[in-house]
């Protein structure tokens, strides 16, 4: 086995730039943890072409909470695993509903295509929501509480700013008025 190709080597270095990007500017890890774990999180949901639309909402929420460009990049980076992912969600959405078996054959296809399972994908899609809406708290908390010792370590390494110091509040001591003899 040999090192990857160019085509792999270009698919990291393009993920890669932008993260080595953020890290350089030095945001807070725990920030960056729980932007990557809720892009993640978002990424893998299991209807296609909706989870940057989720991410776009979640940044409209959660404001400065959360690093967008981090959320997005997860996200993206996210894209191939939901894809993966949407199998054990229907089988566990179907579990936890109780429903019927979704027969995932070349004949389920073609009634798929011709209009004839309309019903059955109907369910189908939404055991697939309901195992991704049980998980997703699970894998969230995970991934948060994974990512946190991994991006103290990342942008201490490749920070050039310093870590923003925790902000304490001291008091100060009130001006004394100045009185004069006239």
């Amino acid at each position: 086995m040999g090192s990857p190709g160019p085509g792999w080597a270009g698919w990291a270095r393009g993920k890669l730039d932008p993260l080595l990007v953020i890290l350089k500017k030095g945001a807070e890890p725990k920030q960056l943890a729980l932007s990557s774990a809720l892009g993640i999180t978002l990424g893998i949901f299991p209807i296609c072409g909706t989870t940057v639309i989720l991410c776009g909402v979640a940044a409209a929420l959660l404001g400065s909470s959360i690093h967008t460009p981090t959320l997005m990049l997860a996200n993206f980076v996210a894209m191939p695993i939901e894809l993966s992912l949407a199998v054990p969600f229907l089988r566990l959405g179907e579990v936890i509903s109780g429903g019927a078996h979704f027969a995932l054959s070349s004949d389920a296809l073609r009634m798929v295509i011709t209009g004839q399972a309309s019903r059955d994908v109907l369910l189908g899609v939404l055991h697939v929501l309901i195992g991704w809406a049980v998980t997703a708290p699970f894998i969230l908390v995970v991934l948060y509480v994974v990512f946190i010792p991994c991006f103290k370590i990342l942008v201490r390494k490749f920070s050039s700013h310093p870590p923003s110091p925790k902000k304490t509040h001291h008091p100060q001591p009130e001006p004394k008025p100045k009185i004069r003899d006239v």
